[in-house]
């Protein structure tokens, strides 16, 4: 299920970034899936995970969904 940008950031940070710097985390694909653009809107996977370029998901995290640790 896909849910609003700014619904995600509540979700996965406290506080939350400004909306303006998740679209440029999206444009830099820091973003993992990467979120779709509905008319102005981003839409991300609930699932979704901040990747900073030195930290990105496993082939395995990928393939099979995010693991708990």
């Amino acid at each position: 299920m896909k849910i609003r940008l700014d619904e995600w950031l509540k979700r996965e940070f406290y506080p939350p970034p400004a909306v303006r710097t998740a679209r440029l985390w999206i444009k830099q694909g820091k973003i993992y899936p990467p979120p779709m653009k509905v008319g102005r809107a981003y839409y991300v996977d609930e699932k979704a995970v901040y990747a900073d370029s030195r930290i990105r998901p496993t082939l395995a995290e990928r393939v099979f969904g995010r693991q708990s640790k």
